[in-house]
This record gives structure tokens, C-alpha cells and sequence, in this order.
């Protein structure tokens, strides 16, 4: 049991595997069989575990990871799993994805997924709500879809980014305004680039565009750009936010986070889209 000798000795004196260390216990370590190496992981300590596995090929880590869980030992699964980066939540199915049958996913998965699209019709009232501004300026319906594709795009990164940190333990739920803060940073710069990108846009490549009378193209890039930046951060912001809450209400941020996410900025992005626009060049009046 050189291995197990090994790990027990630094976790005894408090010491940590150097890579040189963690390389020497792994080749021990795989000289066994699958089984015994399971037996062996299960009994190890954490830390020295999860040094040891990160210099063994990925998919011999799953595989290791499968035997656990085929020997009941959950808790160790989810606690290599979460120290590894794999994303592993209070609710995902217990075994292998493709061991879940069709109807365990479609139970998980379907509850959201209508829910959400009944939400959707949300976001067809508020575009029906505001075609008096449509109507009185085309070129907004042009940059509708870079609204919802600029708030999608940046919240979904952040959300990916949170729930990595989650899985990797680098952040917890009570850690939320810490997030929030370093998303909002994060989100203005971002905001900033985009606006500006899209300013020039819509300066040099939309001048034959008819404008209503005492509105110039200046007007509308700006609005534009604003309406962008707000939905940028708006965005970002929850992204980061949605999987802390998913994981405090012991929910799947892998299931939760991307429908609602997508929900939340599809309506969000044509209020603030709308309210700028008619705030900054008085339309809908």
C-alpha cells in the first residue's frame, strides 16, 4: 500500500504533494487495477487525491470516478468531481449521462424549458407595446436582434465563468456581492467597447435612412450605444448572479442558468432597448 502510505504521511505531517511527489504516487498508483485503485481513491485524503488525479489522463479520472459511484461512494465522487472543475450539482441524476434514461432528462429539463417559453410571449407584448416607435424609426428593428445577441452573449459568459468557480470551489453563494462587483466592472468595460463599435456602425453605414424631422443620425447612434451598455450590464450582472442562486436553492446551475438566462435578457433587452430610445429622442409620445 505505497500509496496509501504515502498520502497518509502528508496528510499526518500537514505537508502538500509537490508535482514531483504527485507524479511518484500516481505511477504507484496505476501500477493496481481499476477496482483496487477505486478502493484506494475512496480512502485517500482529499487533497492529496485531487493533486494525485490532476497528473492522470482525463478519461482514467472519469472512469475512476464512474467505479466510485458504482460503489456508492457519493460523497467522495462529488467532492473529486467539485475539487477537479467537473460541474457537479446537489441535483444532477445519480450515474453516468448516457446510463440516464431519455425520460430522467426530459423530467429535469421540461419544467424549465415550457415555463420559460410561455415567458417568451412577454417579449412579443413589449415589442407590440412600443410599434409606434418602430414605426417611427425603422432602423431600430435592424439592431433589435444585437441587443438580445449582446446581452445573451456577455451573461452567458459570465454565468460559465461563476459556475466553473463553483465546481472548482473558488467561490461560494455568500460570496455574491464580491461577484456581482467584479461582473459589474467587468460588464462596463465590455459595454464601453461594444457601444463604440456599434456608434460607428450605425454613423458610416445607415445614412440613407430616412429620420424623422428634428432626430439626426448622431442622435440615434448614441442611443443606440447607450441602450447597448445598459443591456450589457444588465446582463452580465445576472449572468453571474443566476448560478450563486441556483446552487443556494440547490438547483442545477447546468439546467437552470442558460434558459432563464436567455428568457431574462430577451425581455429585459427590449425594455431597456425601448425606454433608452424613446428616453434619449422622445418617440412613442
Amino acid at each position: 500500500m505505497t500509496v496509501m502510505n504515502f498520502a497518509a504521511y502528508a496528510a499526518a505531517t500537514g505537508a502538500h504533494l509537490d508535482q514531483r511527489d504527485a507524479l511518484a504516487v500516481r505511477n504507484a498508483f496505476l501500477k493496481y487495477d481499476l477496482d483496487e485503485q477505486a478502493q484506494l481513491l475512496a480512502k485517500m485524503p482529499l487533497p492529496e487525491a485531487l493533486v494525485m488525479l490532476h497528473e492522470c489522463p482525463l478519461r482514467h479520472v472519469q472512469l475512476l470516478l464512474d467505479r466510485l459511484d458504482e460503489r456508492k461512494e457519493d460523497v467522495k465522487v462529488r467532492q473529486l468531481a467539485n475539487g477537479l472543475g467537473f460541474i457537479c450539482s446537489e441535483v444532477e441524476p445519480v450515474g453516468h449521462y448516457l446510463q440516464n434514461s431519455v425520460f430522467n432528462h426530459v423530467r429535469e429539463r421540461i419544467g424549465w424549458i415550457v415555463g420559460l417559453a410561455l415567458m417568451g410571449i412577454i417579449s412579443g407584448l413589449i415589442i407590440s407595446h412600443y410599434q409606434d416607435t418602430l414605426s417611427q424609426l425603422v432602423l431600430l428593428a435592424i439592431y433589435m436582434p444585437v441587443i438580445a445577441a449582446a446581452g445573451g452573449n456577455t451573461g452567458s459568459q459570465a454565468a460559465t465563468l461563476v459556475v466553473r468557480a463553483l465546481a472548482m470551489d473558488e467561490i461560494r453563494s455568500r460570496d455574491w456581492i464580491a461577484v456581482l462587483w467584479k461582473e459589474f466592472r467587468v460588464s462596463l468595460v465590455i459595454a464601453l467597447g461594444l457601444a463604440a463599435v456599434i456608434v460607428v456602425r450605425v454613423v458610416f453605414f445607415s445614412g440613407h435612412v430616412l429620420l424623422p424631422t428634428g432626430i439626426n443620425l448622431y442622435m440615434v447612434a448614441l442611443a443606440i450605444g447607450i441602450a447597448i451598455s445598459i443591456q450589457v450590464v444588465v446582463s452580465t450582472s445576472v449572468g453571474g448572479l443566476l448560478p450563486l442562486i441556483a446552487r443556494a436553492f440547490n438547483l442545477d446551475p447546468a439546467v437552470l442558468v442558460s434558459p432563464v438566462l436567455a428568457s431574462m435578457v430577451d425581455i429585459t433587452g427590449m425594455v431597456i432597448y425601448f425606454s433608452t430610445i424613446n428616453w434619449i429622442l422622445g418617440l412613442g409620445h
